[in-house]
Formats: C-alpha cells, sequence, structure tokens
C-alpha cells in the first residue's frame, strides 16, 4: 500500500523476454528517492505502457519485429502485476498505446508497418480480438528516417469519439472518429517537410495541443477545436539552445505539461536536457525558460508525479529524479539516480 508521501510507477524496458523487463518502482515525493520494488518477465521490450482509469489493468506494447500487446491485472494492494493475454499487432515495432476514456478499447500504434489497432476490451480489462486497424501510405523528405509511414503515437481525444495519430514517416498528424471499434478518417494535419511528429500533449483546457517533432527537434502548438476536430497551427517552436551545434544525434522525445497547465516539458536526447517552455495563459503560446540537463544519456521517456519529474535515460541506463519549483517550473536535481538497463517508459499507478 503506498504512503501519502510515496508513489508507485512502472517502468518498461528495452530487455528480453527472458529478463524482469517490466519493473514496479516507487517514489518519495519528499526526497525524489527512487526504489526498484519487483518485476516480471515474460515479454519482450515492452517499451510502451498505459494504466486504465481505475488502475486495475496494465497494458504494454512488445516492441518486436512481430509486434504484440500485453494486459496485466494489477493487484489493488501491492500494485503487482498478472498477465491477462496478449494479441498480435499484424505490424512490427509497436511504440505507443493508449486507452478511451471509457475503458472500453485500446489502440495501438506501429512504428514498422505503418498500421494503427483497435482492440475492443472485455470487462476485466483483457483484449479481445482486434476490431480494426488502418495501414498509412506514403513517405516524407527524409529517405534515412521518413522513407515510408511510421506511427509513433496514437492519442484519443477527451470525449473518445476521434483519436490522433503522429505519423514520423509522413509528416502528419491523422485525425480518426471512431465508431464502435472502427476507424473512420476524417482528415490529416500537416508539418513542415523532415519535422517527423512524434507524441502529443494536451492543455488542461483541452484549448490547445502541443506536439514534439522528433526529427528537427521543434514543438508546434495547435489551437485544438475538439467539436470540429480540428487543429489550427499558433506557432513552431525550438527544443534546443539556439547557440547550440545540433548533430545527427540530437533528436526530440517525449512532451509532457505540468498539472497546473503553467509549465511545458519536452525531452532532447543527444543534448541530453530538459526544455522548460512557459504556457501563455490567454494564448497558449511557448516562451523558453530553461534547460536542465537530464542526469543521463537519451532521456526517451519522463513523467510528472506529485511535483516530481521523472526522467528516463535510456543508454546510460538509470532514471534520475527532479523536483518542480511550483512558481517557476524549473527542475531541480534531488540528485537520486535508479540504475536500469535501458529504461524507456514511465508509467504511475
Amino acid at each position: 500500500m503506498e504512503r501519502y508521501d510515496e508513489m508507485l510507477f512502472y517502468v518498461g524496458t528495452y530487455k528480453p523476454k527472458g529478463e524482469k523487463a517490466l519493473l514496479l518502482c516507487s517514489l518519495n515525493l519528499i526526497s525524489g528517492e527512487i526504489r526498484n520494488l519487483a518485476g516480471i518477465s515474460g515479454i519482450e521490450s515492452p517499451s510502451y505502457l498505459a494504466v486504465n482509469s481505475t488502475k486495475s489493468v496494465l497494458y504494454a506494447v512488445s516492441e518486436q519485429e512481430e509486434g504484440e500487446i500485453h494486459a496485466f491485472s494489477i493487484d489493488a494492494r501491492t500494485r503487482e502485476l498478472s498477465p491477462l493475454g496478449s494479441q498480435r499487432t499484424e505490424g512490427g515495432s509497436p511504440c505507443y498505446v493508449s486507452i478511451s476514456p471509457k475503458d472500453d478499447f485500446i489502440f495501438v500504434s506501429n512504428y514498422m508497418g505503418g498500421n494503427v489497432n483497435v482492440f475492443p476490451l472485455n470487462g476485466d480489462g483483457s483484449l479481445q480480438v482486434m476490431s480494426d486497424q488502418v495501414r498509412h501510405q506514403g513517405s516524407g523528405l527524409r529517405q534515412d528516417r521518413q522513407e515510408a509511414p511510421h506511427p509513433h503515437s496514437v492519442i484519443p481525444d477527451s470525449s473518445g469519439g476521434r483519436i490522433l495519430v503522429c505519423d514520423l514517416g509522413l509528416d502528419q498528424i491523422v485525425l480518426y472518429q471512431t465508431e464502435e471499434g472502427k476507424l473512420i478518417k476524417h482528415h490529416e494535419v500537416n508539418l513542415p517537410p523532415g519535422s517527423g511528429p512524434r507524441h502529443l500533449a494536451v492543455h488542461p483546457s483541452g484549448q490547445w495541443v502541443y506536439l514534439i517533432n522528433e526529427l528537427n527537434s521543434t514543438v508546434t502548438v495547435f489551437e485544438s477545436d475538439e467539436q470540429l476536430g480540428a487543429l489550427g497551427i499558433l506557432q513552431q517552436i525550438n527544443t534546443l539552445p539556439e547557440s547550440y551545434s545540433a548533430g545527427s544525434n540530437d533528436t526530440a522525445a517525449d512532451i509532457h505539461i505540468s498539472p497546473c497547465g503553467r509549465f511545458l516539458y519536452a525531452s532532447n536526447r543527444g543534448h541530453d536536457s530538459i526544455v522548460l517552455f512557459h504556457i501563455h495563459a490567454s494564448t497558449g503560446l511557448l516562451e523558453v525558460a530553461d534547460w536542465q540537463k537530464s542526469g543521463g544519456r537519451t532521456p526517451r521517456n519522463f513523467a510528472i508525479i506529485g511535483g516530481v519529474l521523472l526522467a528516463a535515460n535510456q543508454n546510460s541506463g538509470n532514471i534520475t529524479s527532479f523536483t518542480i519549483d511550483a512558481d517557476t517550473g524549473r527542475l531541480i536535481p534531488t540528485g537520486n539516480i535508479l540504475e536500469i538497463a535501458s529504461p524507456v517508459c514511465i508509467t504511475a499507478v
């Protein structure tokens, strides 16, 4: 059972299925101390995770050549995991899973193969057979990274009636309507060639959507009209300092907004930093405020948990913690480090 000063979270890694690849960890909200509590084996490279609204089921993609999606029941007392079964995604390297607001469907994006899946859920959260999938077609500007479609994330809107798919290979956000487990294309939003759209963060107000672009290390700000399913571009801003000379290893990765809605954070691989933006209260536009080194190499993913930011540094094999200054949003290193091989996703219970 969690204490009031402690939160539990799961970590997905790139470990093989014979090792404990999916981990349960704890975070002390006062000190920033991080501990590894337990882990399970039997799943290959669980690189992205999602927990349902009742905190009773966890879903994990298995990022391998023949992709899979796994479901695990969560023990209400210990938060340990028990397998509920899996399904094939009919694509390669699935890299994102999300859950509909009513916990009745999950959506999976497959980086290789260009397909996005829909899986209905049983009452206990276990997976039914796939009800639908769509396959993207085309290519982008960069033949080294955009030679084909690469759906990198799939995110439902608050109503559950639409999903937004960021396709890194096509430089597009593709919007679909969801009807009884089926995906119907609504329209697409085009990004500047070579952007490489990766992940989205929706402002708590619902007014604005923020997109992290992997290949050109930028954030795009959209005005959101959820009723119409429309996104209008307001701003594009760099995630790296102007004085920094970016190289081929510099790619943006993850993006999150603080619960208060005042601060936006994004991670930079290569520069190995978390950038802080202040969000203008009336316009949603961004202003750069600070960069903080992530405390390791290649911060692929990070999470905000109760006033603390946890950064998963994939290539240095560690998770680091930072206290968030409530007034400025700046990150203050706590000095706590948890050594975990190839951590790539953090999801709070």
